[in-house]
């Protein structure tokens, strides 16, 4: 009986902005350690004894932030499933799940977020082996952080009758409870039945496609249709696009776990778990001075006390103040009240309502061939930084509306600009004229650096007419 972890990472993520965007949600970002949440979630699973490979489900989007985050470590997955547009959990496990019965029509999948702190993987671990026990009996297992605090965050799990007195408590689940409000959060923390759930979830893939066919049926069908219209495309598998866009949305707590008569929570009190729902969350989990401030990069302070302060790219400083989150980024800056942080989103709306890219993306933007980063822009004209990995090459394309200039700050750059090629090294420079066909190519062995700059009526991501491109987009993805 195989053991597939199942990685949700295909989350928009708007809690953490101004760092946590539409285009880089915050699992691709190294927030607590030295890896990316994602990274930490993938190096966890893989330290389980017995289990296959990771399965990882994702936005489109996201495809090759997920390949570079997996070549940074060195790890092997089993796929890596790509939905074409979101349909929350539901949906997502049923693709993995049809994925792992292929390989083993008695496979169990322990599904996790990307994006949660673990800090004791001894206890997730040994949480794990208690609960696949009860997986191979056909349980479907949830795991539940025993409470520390009446949090209205998070949703709480009652617990029913004891199951077993093992390494964890196991129960029958009596009751799922929304996010509650103060007061009767208080009232589940202080009667001592309810658990924190933590979206972690074990059990078997057929199992689990038998209790969605019964209690969602149309889900149930449109995800075994996407996976069936599903097609490799380089080291990802596409799921069908028209079916799964047919797919209702829910998650998987609506859809089985609240229904079903099979659930069963495992109670654990050591994990040191967070889901990072806010800034005031990461300052919990974030070592402290002795004023209980976490001050992460180039910080200077003074007087200041209880405060989340991160400066990612310019030094900030802080005189006198107390209870504050305040988040430094290149193009924006966050200052809140530590109580009021979880509210970040109505500015994330304000910013979509009005179009703004900062909800979007960072000022510096991963591509599949490297990075660019916008330095400064006026009128008719724009600036970039643009950093090419080794051995990889841009798209064959051209403009309508713009011309640019490329200079050389570092590296070898191999260019295509019309009918003709050149090689460019440090201190050398090209011209692309309007509507020429071109293509940047880095055959060396270190990162190629380059200044662009772009001059004409419009200048905007979308003057893009891709040719020929290896990596198979369309548009400016």
């Amino acid at each position: 009986m195989s053991i597939f972890p199942v990685v949700l990472c295909g989350g928009s993520g708007t809690r953490l902005w101004p760092m946590s965007r539409g285009g880089q949600p915050k699992q691709f970002l190294t927030l607590a350690g030295e890896h990316s949440l994602l990274q930490t979630t993938l190096r966890r699973v893989s330290a389980l004894d017995n289990t296959k490979p990771p399965v990882l489900v994702s936005n489109a989007e996201y495809r090759f932030q997920l390949a570079d985050q997996l070549k940074e470590i060195a790890l092997d997955v089993s796929a890596i499933i790509l939905e074409p547009v979101s349909r929350n959990t539901a949906a997502a496990i049923a693709a993995a799940a049809h994925f792992a019965i292929q390989d083993d029509p008695k496979a169990l999948l322990l599904v996790l977020p990307s994006d949660h702190v673990i800090q004791n993987a001894d206890a997730f671990h040994n949480a794990v082996e208690t609960g696949i026990a009860l997986a191979r009996d056909g349980r479907l297992v949830t795991f539940g952080v025993v409470p520390t605090t009446p949090h209205t965050g998070f949703g709480y799990i009652r617990k029913g009758e004891s199951l077993a007195e093992k390494e964890h408590e196991a129960y029958n689940v009596s009751t799922f409870v929304e996010k509650p409000d103060a007061a009767l959060a208080a009232e589940l923390l202080a009667s001592g039945d309810y658990l924190w759930n933590s979206g972690i979830f074990l059990f078997g893939a057929g199992v689990y496609l038998d209790e969605l066919k019964r209690y969602e049926p149309d889900v149930a069908r449109f995800a075994d249709q996407a996976y069936k219209d599903a097609h490799p495309d380089l080291q990802f598998l596409r799921l069908g696009k028209d079916a799964f866009t047919d797919c209702p949305s829910i998650s998987v707590d609506y859809a089985v776990l609240e229904r079903t008569d099979r659930a069963a929570v495992i109670s654990v009190d050591d994990l040191g778990w967070s889901d990072i729902g806010s800034w005031s969350a990461l300052h919990e989990i974030a070592p402290h001075d002795e004023q209980r401030n976490a001050l992460i990069g180039d910080v200077l302070q003074d007087s200041v006390s209880n405060s989340y302060i991160r400066a990612e790219h310019r030094m900030v400083a802080a005189i006198g103040v107390s209870d504050l989150v305040i988040v430094e980024t290149a193009d924006a800056v966050l200052v809140a009240h530590r109580d009021l942080a979880k509210n970040v989103k109505t500015i994330v709306d304000s910013l979509n309502a009005t179009g703004r890219r900062e909800s979007v993306t960072h000022r510096r933007v991963t591509r599949p061939w490297g990075s660019y980063e916008s330095i400064d822009q006026g009128e008719r004209f724009q600036v970039k930084r643009i950093v090419v990995n080794p051995g990889a090459q841009l798209s064959l394309q051209l403009h309508h509306h713009r011309a640019e200039h490329w200079i050389v700050v570092r590296g070898t750059a191999l260019v295509t600009n019309g009918d003709r090629e050149d090689l460019l090294t440090e201190n050398q420079s090209t011209y692309i004229p309007v509507g020429v066909s071109h293509r940047l190519f880095n055959p060396g062995k270190i990162p190629l650096e380059l200044i662009e700059v772009q001059s004409g009526a419009y200048l905007g991501e979308d003057d893009i007419v891709r040719l020929e491109d290896r990596y198979g987009r369309t548009g400016t993805a």
